[in-house]
């Protein structure tokens, strides 16, 4: 039985969990003083190699004439720059200038809704606005943007330089980029440009070819300081969440994602079970006021953070064990299970939907474009002394994750996910792990015409599980996820990202990557916005992967031998 003081303190989560508002993610940019002497990470307080980028100074423009004055400042004394946004959401080391001279810009200022033409149905926005902003303010106006990612943290200039997405095979396309109409970008320049220069580029106009470079672009030419995406009319959506046996994933995968415009499916290997995500678009006179709050965004309380990690969960918090004991313990079977009651939990809990905002009544779950689409539930809010936090705040040394993210192209689907689910026979609980971070996330992703964007119709997989915070002790099964990524990456030819090892060779799979390093050098010819990452990734430089102990564990080599007692127990 449990003590009285215990079932209090309990309760007291579950108060806090229910009326908690969100304590707003840290600055990843911190200055000793003045704006100087800086470090960044990203929000998860540890980039793949676990190192600290360090810069000289860091810089706010609130306006595209500051930011021509900070880049005009930093071409003519040659210093690196690279840009940054306010909740630095990238794994890799995207955000790092070389050595410790370097200029962060970051566009946290540049966060305004500049014009919204009903008419046209388009919307000017500054680099620095969130997702969230951009869902918001169309709403008002009667317009929708129709493909994102589910997350509101997002800004519109990390998610065109990273090349983000939703899910669809419909339409004209299921990334942001597809979307982008006009772009204004501040670039180095000569000394006749007075060191800046502001580039005005057009969908199909005088500039295509380099609107192809800079609609996804790492962030290598330059400081994008306006945008303007295509909308539409704000429409109604209609969801549903199927579970079955995943059996016949494989033969289904390809013609689920043309049959439903906003698909996605959730794969749980080790329970042999799929979650399909039937979403289509209805008629606004269909009644419904759904909401989507995704449970793995909301806000919880930084004490709750601790315990599903700590020694004591057992008593306190009822889904998990502490995920560090099963790790130190070797306790799949213990994975396993609650893995199982995790994955129920969602199951029960329609994935955090509602059918008026408050309470989940049963399916379908019809709402708004703008309510359905992404959520972020720790992002509202003051501050509270970090009482409440989103799951990943490094602050509150909660959840720490990894995850390894990669897309395959659809006529491969079928042929990877048979060798994944083979992969399984053979070691049935060493995807459970999974489980605890809601299993593979399956987005379909269309072609694009971006020159480093994706090359045809693929299959995105996302995959989070655990990350030890001692870099040189394996997680449990840790060879079978490694199976799993360089599968993808070298038998299926997919495209990796967040872990070096997926990085290794990706440039040659973009048909038009000279076209946009011809972009780059016209642009950039000093480098003066790369890195040494950002090269290494588009093999102007070698290095990418870092050879030394443990190198494997955390993605920065390639697995060649893997401890073995962790080997398919």
């Amino acid at each position: 039985m449990l003590s009285r003081s215990v079932w209090i303190l309990k309760w007291v989560i579950i108060m806090i969990i229910i009326l908690a508002k969100g304590n707003p993610p840290e600055e990843p940019l911190k200055c000793s003083n003045n704006f100087t002497n800086c470090t960044i990470t990203n929000s998860y307080g540890t980039f793949p190699d676990r190192s600290t980028c360090h810069a000289a100074e860091a810089a706010y423009p609130s306006s595209e004439q500051d930011i021509v004055s900070i880049v005009a400042n930093a071409t003519r004394a040659k210093r690196k720059m690279r840009v940054a946004t306010r909740y630095s959401h990238s794994i890799p080391k995207l955000v790092c200038p070389d050595g410790e001279n370097g200029l962060i810009i970051s566009t946290e200022n540049l966060n305004r809704v500049l014009k919204i033409d009903k008419e046209k149905m388009l919307v000017t926005l500054e680099s620095g606005v969130t997702l969230r902003q951009l869902i918001d303010e169309a709403a008002k106006s009667g317009l929708a943007f129709p493909y994102t990612p589910y997350w509101w943290g997002l800004t519109i200039g990390g998610l065109l330089g990273t090349g983000a997405h939703g899910s669809t095979l419909w339409g004209d396309g299921s990334s942001i980029h597809d979307y982008v109409v006009q772009m204004r970008i501040v670039t180095a320049g000569s000394e006749e440009d007075d060191y800046a220069t502001v580039r005005t580029l057009e969908e199909n106009g005088e500039f295509d070819g380099e609107m192809k470079a800079a609609k996804v672009s790492l962030g290598v030419l330059g400081v994008i300081s306006q945008v303007t995406l295509k909308l539409q009319p704000l429409f109604k959506r209609s969801v549903t969440f199927l579970a079955k046996n995943d059996t016949d994933l494989s033969d289904q995968v390809i013609a689920f994602g043309r049959q439903h415009e906003f698909a996605d499916i959730t794969w749980y290997p080790s329970q042999k079970r799929v979650v399909y995500r039937i979403d289509d678009r209805v008629s606004s006179n269909v009644s419904g006021n759904g909401l989507w709050d995704h449970p793995g965004f909301r806000s919880t309380p930084s004490l709750a953070l601790l315990i599903l990690r700590s020694s004591y969960s057992s008593y306190l918090y009822a889904l998990i064990i502490a995920e560090e004991d099963q790790e130190a313990k070797g306790d799949a079977a213990g994975k396993c299970r609650n893995g199982k009651l995790t994955t129920n939990t969602l199951i029960r809990s329609a994935f955090g939907l509602t059918n008026d905002g408050i309470i989940f009544k049963g399916y379908p779950v019809i709402g708004y474009q703008n309510r359905l689409q992404a959520s972020g539930g720790c992002l509202k809010g003051l501050k509270d002394a970090e009482i409440t936090a989103c799951p990943w705040d490094p602050r509150v040394k909660g959840l720490f994750f990894h995850q390894t993210t990669f897309s395959i192209v659809l006529s491969k689907a079928k042929d990877f996910i048979q060798d994944v689910q083979k992969l399984v026979s053979i070691a049935p609980q060493s995807l459970c792990g999974i489980d605890l971070y809601n299993g593979i996330l399956m987005r379909y992703v269309t072609g694009s015409n971006a020159y480093i964007g994706k090359q045809e119709d693929s299959l995105d997989f996302d995959i989070t599980y655990y990350r030890s915070r001692d870099p040189k002790t394996p997680r449990l099964y840790e060879d079978v996820l490694e199976e799993i990524e360089q599968m993808a990456v070298f038998k299926y030819d997919g495209w990796g990202k967040n872990r070096n090892v997926a990085f290794e060779g990706a440039i040659k799979k973009y048909k038009k990557s000279r076209e946009f390093l011809k972009v780059k050098e016209k642009y950039d010819p000093l480098g003066l916005f790369s890195s040494e990452w950002t090269d290494q990734v588009l093999g102007l430089k070698g290095g990418l992967t870092i050879v030394k102990e443990g190198c494997a564990l955390e993605g920065l080599c390639v697995c060649s031998l893997c401890p073995p007692k962790r080997l398919f127990v």
